[in-house]
This record gives C-alpha cells, sequence and structure tokens, in this order.
C-alpha cells in the first residue's frame, strides 16, 4: 500500500511472518481493525509522511508509531492506486457493513419481497466492495459494471427463492430440520452468488489479465533504493489473474461459511430455552451479537487463507513469462482482497 509514496526503500511488507498462515492471520486483524476508521485526514497524511520519510531514509528503522502509520495506510489506501478506499467498502468496515446486511437476511420467515430486497442489498454491497479492492491494473468500463452487477444480483435472487420454495415442499425430513434447512437457505443463495460476484466484477481482469512484477533479489533492491528507479510489470498474466480472483473467491465463501451458518443454528437452540421464548424482544438483539461476534473471527481467518501480495513461479504462467522470473524464478501480482 506503501509503494505509491515518494522514496525508494520499501519498508518491511509486515511485523509478521507472511509467509504462515497465522502469520497472514494476525496482518488482517490489522488490515481489518476497525479503530483505523476513526483516523481523520490529518491523521492519515501524518502516517503518510512518517512512512514517507523511511522511505526516503530519514528514518533508519522501523519504530513502533511507524509500524501504527503503515498499520493505517495498509488498510485505507488501495495498493495499486495509493488513493483511499471508499471508507464503508474497506476491509476494516467490512463487519460493520455486513451486520445489518446479514441480520436482514438471516431474519426467519420472510417473504418472496423480504426475501429479493435483502439479497439485492446484499449483493450491491459484494459489488461495492469487490470492486473497490480488485487489482486497477485492469480497470471495468461503467457498461461492464452495471452488466456484471445485474448477474450477480439474478444468481443471487434465483438461488434464494428457489431454495426457499423447494425446502418447504420436503417431505421426508422432520420439521425440525426442515427448519434447519431454511435457516440456511440464505448462505448457499450467498456462498453461491458471493462467489460469482467476485468472478464477474473481476471478470475483466481474466479476459485481459493482470500486471506482474519480477521477484528482486537483495541487491536489486539496493540498487533499486539508489537509483530511485521503479520495478518496471513485464506484462500481463492471464493466469494470474485466474489464480488471484479464484482465490479471492474461495476467500469470500470461507469468510460467509461461519457467518451465515453458525448464527441461525445457534439461535434454533437458543429460540427453546425458555429464557428466550419468555422475552422474545431480544431474538434481534442475540441474533446480531451472534452475528457479530462470528463476523470478527471469520474475516480475519478467510483473509489470511492466500498472501495479498502472490509470488509464484514464472514457469507456472504463460510461456512468455518463462524467462522473465526474478529471484527463483519467481514473479508476484496483487491479488486484491
Amino acid at each position: 500500500m506503501s509503494a505509491a509514496l515518494p522514496g525508494n526503500r520499501d519498508p518491511p511488507a509486515s511485523r509478521y511472518d507472511l509467509s504462515s498462515y497465522w502469520g497472514r492471520v494476525r496482518q488482517s486483524i490489522d488490515i481489518a481493525d476497525p479503530r483505523t476508521l476513526f483516523v481523520s485526514s490529518t491523521g492519515l497524511e501524518h502516517a503518510k509522511q512518517l512512512v514517507t520519510s523511511y522511505k526516503k531514509g530519514e528514518i533508519q528503522s522501523m519504530t513502533p508509531e511507524l509500524w501504527q502509520a503503515k498499520k493505517v495506510i495498509d488498510s485505507t489506501l488501495h495498493p495499486d492506486t495509493g488513493q483511499p478506499v471508499f471508507l464503508p467498502f474497506r476491509m476494516s468496515s467490512f463487519v460493520i457493513s455486513n451486520l445489518i446486511v446479514t441480520a436482514g437476511m438471516l431474519t426467519p420467515g420472510m417473504g418472496t419481497t423480504g426475501t429479493l430486497l435483502w439479497q439485492i442489498t446484499n449483493q450491491s454491497l459484494n459489488v461495492a466492495i469487490n470492486s473497490a479492492n480488485a487489482n486497477k491494473s485492469t480497470a471495468l468500463t461503467t457498461g461492464q459494471l452495471v452488466q456484471n452487477y445485474f448477474a450477480a444480483v439474478t444468481a443471487s435472487c434465483t438461488v434464494a427463492l428457489g431454495l426457499n420454495a423447494i425446502v418447504p415442499r420436503l417431505k421426508s425430513v422432520s420439521p425440525n430440520t426442515k427448519m434447519i434447512l431454511g435457516r440456511l437457505v440464505p448462505f448457499a443463495a450467498v456462498a453461491s452468488a458471493g462467489a460469482l460476484n467476485v468472478f464477474l466484477m473481476r471478470g475483466e481482469e481474466i479476459r485481459r489479465g493482470i500486471d506482474i512484477f519480477p521477484v528482486q533479489t537483495d541487491e536489486e533492491k539496493a540498487a533499486r533504493e539508489k537509483t530511485g528507479k521503479e520495478v518496471q510489470s513485464i506484462g500481463k498474466s492471464k493466469k494470474a489473474a485466474t489464480l488471484a480472483v479464484g482465490e479471492t473467491a474461495i476467500s469470500r465463501v470461507l469468510n460467509a461459511t461461519p457467518i451465515m451458518v453458525l448464527p441461525p443454528l445457534i439461535l434454533v437452540r437458543l429460540q427453546k430455552t425458555d429464557w428466550l421464548k419468555q422475552r422474545p424482544r431480544m431474538v434481534l438483539p442475540v441474533n446480531l451479537g451472534l452475528i457479530l461476534t462470528t463476523s470478527i473471527f471469520a474475516l480475519p481467518l478467510a483473509l489470511a487463507a492466500f498472501p495479498q501480495r502472490q509470488a509464484v513461479s514464472a514457469s507456472s504462467l504463460e510461456e512468455e513469462f518463462h524467462s522473465k522470473g526474478g529471484l527463483g524464478g519467481m514473479v508476484e501480482f496483487n491479488r486484491g482482497i
């Protein structure tokens, strides 16, 4: 995220080991930290100045204040454009932005109109988040954005309404099982349409490819710091784009699974307790609490499934890149979130 700031000296990618899953989880916790949403424009400028000072060699080592500044930048700025991601669509706002929408989709006993409205709202939010956090080396036109938006909404509504129609007609299952299946209909709709949404909103990346860069040796990095020369893209790879979009789609399903499955199943059990039977007005607050708690833990675990800055062997991409790999024959690219 700091690549767009002035200076030739790259700060460490993270204070954690990004080659390990738990290191990426800890990094994702920083990126998804909602406290960064309260950083003012002045605070963001101060963070940028600190990181710029490090990149120019004016600050020699990473201090706690500098790590905090990098955290603010990583959670706020897009890694390709260097511009702030619109606040509601940042990963640090993901849990808050999705809370009400998820609660709406998981509301028991919704009719056709309610199901449609909440699925449209959810896919609209997904479109905005996927578009805001995509790799920006290949952009969508407004026409493509609108077309993909309607395709994603149609897919989610079709799955949700289709399953809502099928579940009540099941004759070989008990009423309790039928109720549980009914509560899980939103998960099936969200998981399938969420993955499709990623492919639709980022399909242009797959069709045209995304920028890839050679992984540099320490000597090459040192020489670049002296000359100020930027790392140049060696071309656009469709295979890298397919990998980036596919992994992002999987991470969306991994994030949605516990959020859309655990709260409704737990709520079914709680609604059988005397405490909740005597307090029907508490069903909504309890449901929101379950969704919020699950979301807080699920998001960093899903984001960390794959590295954001992905490195792969050049030989695994198109033949034209086989001889253009950097250190260890590797190339890297921004996967997007």
